[in-house]
């Protein structure tokens, strides 16, 4: 089994620009490259787990979108570096798009795309962590079974606070969460059993 590290998209790994799939406007939030270097050489696997709306509300098509996410890939090999997989949700109920426009087990909060990334990619939830900047990212890692780091960066403004929205820990960018994982994880690793 493997572990990861589940990274929402939009306000995590770049910039929220809310619909955006012009790779112009694309570019990777301060820190970003940084983190994802430490993660992977402490062999997580790093998954993008992202709501894409847009979709159901007819803002852009799938072509569009895996055009702006191959921008991000782009961007990503010019530092030597990789994304492992990126599970999306077309989903919203109140979206013009039929095929789309339902209810699903898929859309944050929800966990579900955390759940098929694991049976896909053989991930042990337990170990792995779910990183993004609002309560929903959080609330769906911690349904999933995940530790959890909010990037407190002004990106949630509702804070409707239950037991499933309270992050492991509060960051204030992908860097900080990287380190904060790393060093968690070597103090559970050393930490001596109570007799």
């Amino acid at each position: 089994m493997h572990k990861a590290v589940f990274i929402d998209k939009d306000g995590t790994l770049i910039p929220d620009i809310p619909y955006n799939i012009d790779p112009a406007k694309i570019t990777l939030e301060t820190g970003v490259i940084e983190a994802l270097r430490l993660l992977k050489s402490e062999n997580y696997l790093l998954v993008v787990i992202s709501n894409q709306s847009g979709l159901a509300k007819g803002f852009f098509t799938e072509t569009q979108l895996t055009a702006a996410w191959n921008h991000i890939v782009r961007q990503l090999y010019s530092y030597r570096l990789s994304i492992d997989a990126f599970y999306y949700c077309p989903h919203d109920p109140t979206g013009v798009v039929q095929q789309f426009a339902v209810s699903c087990d898929c859309r944050k909060p929800m966990p579900g795309l955390l759940l098929t990334a694991a049976r896909d990619l053989r991930i042990s939830l337990p170990e792995s962590w779910m990183i993004g900047d609002i309560l929903n990212d959080v609330e769906a890692g911690n349904r999933a079974g995940c530790k959890t780091v909010l990037i407190d960066n002004g990106n949630e403004t509702e804070w409707e606070m239950n037991d499933s929205r309270q992050p492991t820990f509060k960051a204030s960018n992908l860097l900080e969460a990287a380190s904060f994982i790393v060093q968690h994880e070597k103090y559970e690793t050393t930490k001596s059993p109570v007799l």
